[in-house]
Order: structure tokens, then C-alpha cells, then sequence
């Protein structure tokens, strides 16, 4: 399907570049000729003012700026060095065929910055489109667009207009090959590769372009010029204003087009133009957002759901039968509770805790098991519908053929930099630098045991927590009970919710703190790994960052799930941590009311401190720099000056929007069945999420360089493990942190009441406790009139030959839970698998789309190649019978001659 000589050239290239040489370099004559051109002289042959400060041409107006690069002058002892550097590395470029424009401090606005101004010119955009692989129409595509979705009359108002939606016609297309242009679709040389091909095309060259020999060894990349501080930045340039469309000769500004249509918070109900984000941003940046649209779209019916369940919850509430025993004063009122700490909290009466009991009935109801297992299933079908839309995509993008990014698997300088050894690479046959495994063993302990320590401390945080919310129970008891104020908030603010809410916001407190210190140390420590290229790099920092976050923000949800109040033991032999504090107990109605609590500011706290960093962090930096650039007049502010004052996206930019949605998605499946407003929750978040990130990469951000990406990578692997382990976690909490299993076992085996089954539920859960048997250092001073106390448990009361050891009842309500977990997880389970297999990964239509344009582009192609043949050969033979007449002519005039 192409030029046989492509694959050569390709590889040859890779040689090449790897060595800092190019195909495309331009002869010393052509050099001097174009630096007399278009370099800048003493004297400027141009006055700024006159120039649109918008502009993003040379000062000649024709040719586009594609890149900018910048620097300040050095006045440190490097300043030769780095002088020496640019030097070499600018005529480098200038060789590889690229057109440098350089603007003097003098004409910037804070007065120190110089800017180089890059320019691609058509042959060399053409030699690496063709190295890169780049696709390029070549006929108008015969496939009509499937737009059309069941009731999409009445999804009017959320669409886009079709111009933005989709800015360009559908093609089939093919790799790029200089030497077939007129079978490719070019009207416009300028305009035929897009910017964001133009701008990866320059970066392309600059990581590759050599800047001199140092200690004996090649330098090349612009990555290491700015790590060293020769330049200051390198980035494309956005097409104009945000606030305004661009001004003849300008090119149409589609960055103002996605301000107006996607920046826009009024327009959050409506689709995103994810077609006109890729041609901006390139794929890896679309591909994001196609995801987090996705996502959010999925969550919308989990949501319903949920707040379904809630409602159910809230309309059943005053006819549950627990709550309704708690709060009866003839029933709750009579039943004595044990002190819930020693010495300095009192017995208590159970209808104190009658609106938390009522509260509790909101998440821990009927609807509790259906939720966990509906999100089971929705947890399938969103990631196997997730394939589609990816496999949707490739085609839709041109990316079915896609191969990893050059740029990932380019070595990194820094890796460069520390080896000291040569081998050869047994794929492509060159030496490349090699770091032996025993020079990179002594970091990954230091790394792995860097990682261990700070989960360690998480766990150390959580602990400490947990010994606070110990401290101050008794001191919130107390209190609450003996002020007359809080009489009337007593009923409802228990010190068991007290607690539980202080604690939550300490918490939450921590968690920011410690994942603030930490995003920095595991940058530096996986550094320190010498990762081999920016993908392993990348992976790296994924697998530390994530299994750190997933301990920091889940462990205090794992603990009050799974842990809290399941060891407490009974009064007159409670457990206790570090043999001072008592271990904390279950509010009587359980500890999911507690769970749901955590969950709660946990994930409202994390989003709503996330939207806001993220929109008022880069606001402040780009009105802080330019505040202190800013000396001159608004009309010498030229385009490449408001970018450079803009904040920088990062190559990690994408990765902690990544890992923002996962940590978000494990809220939604690992604990919602204690929580169905979860869904609702992460929902309008994200409707704020997508705008928010598209305000601030539209108008606070230099614009990234374009990258390809055909799926989300290694995330995608994540969601599957979570919602592998959402299934076992949500069974474990209906399980053992709700109420459910030990009222359904009530209701079916102990219930002695036909007419009102769950009728004496609340006293049947609480044991008998003699308070003669407390020890006396645990047992509050006062004389009482009653002689025994409740607590939750199943156990024998102190009459009986084995008091205060678990009884039948107990064992009952454990076999019962341990079934219910293996039920559940084998019905999820089974439908997973059954879903998953009955979803092709690759819709119907897309495979045969695909066939489709496959076939077309090979009969494009060979009908391009019969045609040129047959020109050739009609040429050829024009030719032949040219020379047989000249031979003839020449036979007759040499017998004529004679």
C-alpha cells in the first residue's frame, strides 16, 4: 500500500535521527541564502506597532509560525555554554530545512526574553509526514456519517451545530508519500497538514535536532535544552484570541470556536466537538475527553438509579420498624444501653439514637442489595460499551493501524545521561546506551521501600485518626450530655455522628496534606529509576501514584466498612488499642450510616477542592506573570507573548486528569452500595469537570503539542481491576457493615410474630449484660437502680452456662452473611461474564466500515499506480516512435547524401 522504498527510509531515518542526522538538510549555498533573508540584522527591517499583534506569521506575513522557542541571557558562568548551544542547535535546524525568525529582547515586553520563531516549510512537512506515518484524504469518503441514534428529535438541544460538531468533510485516507502528492487531496499547500500535524512534526525534529558533542557524547533534544535552562520554553502557538475570531490574514481561529462551544459553563448540557478538539489538540488530549464524556454520559443512569434507592429510602422511612422501636418511648425509651467508653460516659437510653436510626434507614434499606448488584452490571457494561465507543473511535480517527508514539519510545536524556555503556539493539542492529541492572537495582529498593514508608504513613494518619475519634468520644459525651443548649440537637447530632463528622474532616485534612508532599517525592524517585524511555517513565509514575492514592483516600472508608466495630468484644472485656484507648463501636442502627458519612465529605471535599485548584490556580499564575512582565504599551503584546505568559500544560498533564477520574470512579463502585447518591455526586461533577478543563486548556494553558493515542493505556487496566474488586467490596458491605442480612434472618427464622414479622427486631439484636460483671475500673461511679445494660451482640445472657459466649443466633447470622457474599458475587460474576461476551468489542457497523474503507483505499491506490503506469508507458512509447522516425530520417538523408 505504498512506496516500497518508504519502510527503508523510515528506518533509515530512525538511524539517522538517533545519530542527529536528517534526510532533508539544506546545502551551505541554500543556507547562507535564506540566513540573508530572513534572519534579523542590526537594524530591524520592520517596525512592531505595524505588525497585528495577533499575528502568527513571520514578518513577512506568509509564512506560519509553527513553534516558539525562548530564552533569557545567562549572567552566570554557563552563559557561554548555553550561547554556544543555541548556536549550534538553531543552524542544525536551519539544516534540517526548518526557517528560524529570531526576535530581539529589545522587542519584547518585559525587555529580557528573546523568542526564535519556527517555520516548517512544504518540503520539510512533507518528508516527515511521510517518516511519521501521517494519514492524508485522498477521496471524499462514500460512507454516510451514523449520526442518526433512537430519539435523537429530542435530543435537539444538546447537539452543536453541524459545522462544529463536524468541521471537516469526511475522507478515506492513506499514509502520506512525497513522491504520489497528486494522488493526496491538496488544494492549499498551507493549509493541507493541520496545525496540530504541523506543530507534532516540528517537535519531532527539535527532540531529535543535536546541539553539540559534551564529555565525549552526542547531545541532542530540545527536552534537554530546557532541563538545562537554554531555552525556557518550546511550544506551538495558539491560532488567536479566546474572546474573539482571528482577523485576515489569520487562519479561521479555532481556538475560538472551542471557547464559544465547549469553554462555555452555560453550555454544559450540551455535546462536546470532540472532532474539533483533536484537530486542535491532537488525539492523546481528544481521546481524554471522549473518555470523561463517556463516563459521564454512563454515570447518568447510574445516577437515576441511586437517587431512586435514596428516595425509596426517604418515603419508607417513618414506617420502618427498627427505627420506629427505637424512637417508641415504651420501647427505646426503656432499654439501657452499656456505656459506650469507660468510666466517663454514662449508661444512655437507645431513643436517643432515634433520628440517627432514621437517617440510617435512608442507605440501609431493601433497596441496598439491588443497588450493589445493578452496579455490578452497570460496572460491565460501561467498560465493554467503553470498547465500542473506543473501537468507534479508531476508525472515526484514523488510528486502526495506530503504532506507539516515536515520542514515547524515544530515549530520555536523562537516562542518556547516566549510562556509561554501549550495546547493540537486537531489533534495529544499532548501539544505544545501556544501564546495567545492577546500577538500577539500589534505586528500585529505595523506590519500592520510598512507596512502602508513605503507605505506611497513610496507615500511621489513619491510625491517628482513629486514636482522635477515641480521645474525643468521651469528651463529646459528655459534654453534650450535661449542656442544656444541645438539648434540642441532642436527639439527632449523637456523639457517635459527632464524632464521626470531626474525624471525617480531619481526615480529609490529612489526605490532601500527605497527597500534596507525596505527587512531588514520586516524581523525584522515579526519576531516580532511570526510566528508559517517557513511556516507562510514565507507567511507573502511574503504578506508584495510584496505589498510593487508593491507600490515602480509601483506607478510612476500608477501615469503617470492614473493621470498625468488629472487634470491639463485650463489656467487662473489650478490646483495646495499644492497651489505653477502647476500640470503637457501631452506632446501634450499624456502621454503614458512619460509612456513608466518610464516603461523603471524603468525595465532595476532593472534587470541589479539585475545581477549584484547578480553575483558580493557573488564573492566578497567568495574572501574576503578567503583571510582572507587562512594562509596555497593550499594542506591542504580540501572540507569541501572551503564550508564553500563559501556564504550562506539562507532559503529566493528561495523567493527573487520569488519575482524578479513577480515584472518582472507585468512590462510585468500591462503596456505593452504602451510598447511592455517589453516582448523582461524581455526575455533577464532572459536568463541571469537562468545562472547567476545557476553560482552563482553551484560555489559561499554552497550547500542548499534538500527540496520538488510540485507548486511555494503562488506566483502562485499572478500571478492570476495580471493578473486579467493586463486586467483592459492595457484597462485604451489605454483608457485614448493613443491617440487612441479620433482619432478613430475623424476619425468616426468629421472628415469632406472623402479623408484624419484624416486630421486636431491635431488642432481639441486643445482648444482656449484668453490671455487677463490669470490672471496676471501667464502670461509672454512680449507683444505679438497674442491674443490667444492653449492647449490640449476639451472645448468651449472664444466666446462661456459657454467658457472654456467642450464641446460636450468631452463627446463624455468619452463615448467613457468607452465603449471601458467595451468592452475590457468583450472580455478578456470572452476568459479567455473560455481558462481556455477548459484546463484541468492535461494533457491527465499525468492522465493516473498516473493510469498507480498506478496500477503497487499495483500489484508490491501484487505480493511481495503473494510470501513472500507463502515462509512463504511452510517454515511453511517444518516445520510441519519436527516435524510429529521427532514425529514419537520418537513414534517408544519408541515401540521399550518397
Amino acid at each position: 500500500m505504498g512506496d516500497p522504498n518508504v519502510l527503508e527510509m523510515v528506518q533509515e531515518e530512525e538511524r539517522r535521527a538517533s545519530r542527529g542526522e536528517h534526510f532533508f538538510e539544506v546545502s551551505e549555498q541554500d543556507l547562507n541564502s535564506r540566513e540573508s533573508s530572513f534572519l534579523i540584522s542590526e537594524e530591524p527591517r520592520f517596525k512592531k506597532d505595524e505588525q497585528s499583534k495577533d499575528s502568527i506569521f513571520f514578518r513577512d506575513g506568509i509564512r506560519q509560525i509553527d513553534f516558539v522557542l525562548s530564552y533569557v541571557d545567562d549572567l552566570k558562568k554557563e552563559a557561554e555554554l548555553k550561547a554556544e548551544r543555541r548556536k549550534e542547535f538553531e543552524q542544525n535546524l536551519r539544516k534540517t530545512g526548518l526557517e528560524l525568525e529570531i526576535e530581539d529582547k529589545m522587542n519584547s515586553e518585559d525587555g529580557k526574553t528573546y523568542f526564535v520563531k519556527i517555520h516548517a516549510p512544504w518540503e520539510v512537512l512533507v518528508t516527515y509526514a511521510e517518516v511519521l506515518g501521517i494519514k492524508m484524504p485522498i477521496k471524499e469518503s462514500d460512507i454516510p456519517r451514523a449520526d442518526k441514534i433512537p430519539f435523537s428529535c429530542m435530543l435537539g438541544p444538546l447537539k452543536l451545530p453541524r459545522n462544529v460538531k463536524h468541521p471537516h468533510a469526511e475522507y478515506f485516507t492513506a499514509q502520506f508519500t512525497r513522491h504520489r502528492q497528486e494522488l493526496f487531496l491538496i488544494e492549499d499547500e498551507s493549509s493541507f497538514f493541520p496545525s496540530s500535524s504541523r506543530n507534532r512534526i516540528v517537535y519531532y525534529i527539535l527532540s531529535r535536532c543535536p546541539f553539540g558533542i559534551e564529555d565525549g557524547k552526542k547531545r541532542f533534544g530540545i527536552e534537554r535544552l530546557l532541563n538545562s535552562h537554554t531555552y525556557s520554553s518550546a511550544f506551538p502557538l495558539h491560532d488567536g484570541q479566546y474572546w474573539k475570531p482571528s482577523e485576515p490574514p489569520n487562519p479561521v481561529n479555532e481556538r475560538y470556536t472551542l471557547c464559544q462551544n465547549w469553554a462555555r459553563f452555560s453550555y454544559f448540557y450540551k455535546e462536546q466537538p470532540f472532532n474539533l478538539i483533536r484537530d486542535y489538540y491532537g488525539e492523546k488530549i481528544g481521546i481524554y475527553f471522549v473518555f470523561l464524556g463517556f463516563y459521564t454520559e454512563m454515570l447518568f443512569f447510574a445516577a437515576i438509579v441511586g437517587l431512586a434507592c435514596f428516595i425509596y429510602g426517604l418515603l419508607s422511612m417513618h414506617d420502618n420498624s427498627s427505627s420506629t422501636e427505637i424512637c417508641d418511648p415504651e420501647i427505646g425509651g426503656q432499654i439501657i444501653m452499656c456505656p459506650l467508653c469507660d468510666v466517663m460516659c454514662d449508661y444512655w437510653r437507645l431513643n436517643s439514637t432515634c433520628w440517627a436510626s432514621k437517617f440510617s434507614h435512608l442507605f440501609d434499606n431493601e433497596s441496598t442489595v439491588f443497588f450493589a448488584i445493578f452496579m455490578g452490571i452497570w460496572v460491565t457494561l460501561f467498560l465493554e460499551f467503553w470498547k465500542q465507543r473506543q473501537a468507534r473511535l479508531e476508525y472515526e480517527w484514523d488510528l486502526v493501524d495506530f503504532e506507539e508514539e516515536q515520542q514515547q519510545l524515544q530515549l530520555r536524556p536523562e537516562f542518556e545521561a547516566m549510562c556509561t555503556h554501549r550495546k547493540v539493539n537486537a531489533v534495529t542492529k544499532e548501539v544505544e546506551p545501556y544501564l546495567p541492572w545492577c546500577s538500577r537495582i539500589p534505586w528500585y529498593f529505595l523506590s519500592g521501600a520510598t512507596v512502602t514508608l508513605w503507605m505506611s504513613l497513610v496507615i500511621a494518619c489513619m491510625v491517628a485518626v482513629i486514636v482522635y475519634r477515641l480521645s474525643v468520644f468521651a469528651t463529646f459525651a459528655s459534654f453534650m450530655e450535661t449542656e442544656a443548649s444541645l438539648k434540642h440537637v441532642r436527639s439527632f447530632l449523637t456523639p457517635h455522628i459527632t464524632t464521626s463528622l470531626t474525624g471525617s474532616c480531619l481526615n480529609f485534612i490529612v489526605i490532601l496534606i500527605l497527597n500534596f508532599f507525596y505527587e512531588r517525592i514520586s516524581a523525584w524517585i522515579t526519576k531516580m529509576e532511570i526510566p528508559r524511555t517517557h513511556q516507562e517513565y510514565e507507567s511507573s509514575l502511574t503504578l506508584k501514584m495510584f496505589l498510593f492514592q487508593f491507600v490515602n483516600f480509601y483506607s478510612s472508608c476500608f477501615y469503617v466498612a470492614f473493621f470498625k466495630g468488629k472487634f470491639v468484644g463485650y463489656p467487662g472485656k473489650y478490646t483495646y488499642l495499644f492497651n489505653v484507648w477502647r476500640s470503637e463501636e457501631c452506632d446501634p442502627g450499624g456502621c454503614l450510616i458512619e460509612l456513608t458519612t466518610q464516603l461523603t465529605i471524603i468525595m465532595t471535599g476532593k472534587q470541589i477542592f479539585g475545581n477549584i485548584k484547578e480553575a483558580i490556580y493557573p488564573l492566578v499564575l497567568n495574572w501574576w506573570r503578567r503583571r510582572k512582565a507587562r512594562t509596555n504599551s497593550e499594542k506591542l503584546y504580540s501572540r507569541w507573548e501572551q503564550d508564553h505568559d500563559l501556564e504550562t500544560f506539562g507532559s503529566l498533564g493528561l495523567f493527573y486528569e487520569y488519575l482524578e477520574t479513577v480515584i472518582q470512579f472507585g468512590f462510585v463502585t468500591l462503596f456505593v452500595a452504602s451510598f447511592p447518591l455517589a453516582p448523582l455526586l461524581a455526575l455533577l461533577n464532572n459536568i463541571i469537570e469537562i468545562r472547567v478543563d476545557a476553560w482552563k486548556l482553551t484560555t489559561q494553558y499554552r497550547r500542548p503539542v499534538a500527540a496520538k493515542a488510540h485507548s486511555i493505556g494503562v488506566w483502562q487496566d485499572i478500571l478492570y481491576g476495580m471493578a473486579v474488586l467493586s463486586v467483592a467490596t459492595n457484597a462485604f458491605i451489605v454483608a457485614f457493615t448493613s443491617d440487612m442480612i441479620p433482619r432478613l434472618v430475623y424476619y425468616y427464622a426468629y421472628s415469632k410474630n406472623a402479623i408484624q414479622p419484624m416486630k421486636g427486631y431491635v431488642n432481639n439484636s441486643l445482648s444482656i449484660f449484668l453490671i455487677a460483671d463490669f470490672p471496676n475500673h471501667t464502670v461509672p461511679s454512680e449507683k444505679r437502680d438497674f442491674t443490667t445494660c444492653r449492647y449490640r451482640d449476639y451472645r448468651n445472657p449472664p444466666d446462661h452456662e456459657e454467658k457472654y459466649f456467642h450464641s446460636m443466633q450468631y452463627w446463624h447470622v455468619l452463615a448467613a452473611k457468607m452465603t449471601f457474599i458467595i451468592i452475590m458475587e457468583h450472580v455478578v460474576f456470572l452476568m459479567k461474564f455473560l455481558l462481556a461476551w455477548m459484546i463484541p468489542d468492535v461494533p457491527k457497523d465499525v468492522a465493516e466500515r473498516i473493510k469498507r474503507e480498506k478496500l477503497m483505499t487499495v483500489k484508490i491506490l491501484h487505480d493511481f499506480e495503473l494510470n501513472k503506469l500507463k502515462e509512463n508507458l504511452r510517454m515511453n512509447s511517444s518516445d520510441f516512435a519519436k527516435h524510429l522516425i529521427i532514425q529514419e530520417n537520418k537513414v534517408q538523408l544519408a541515401k540521399s547524401a550518397t
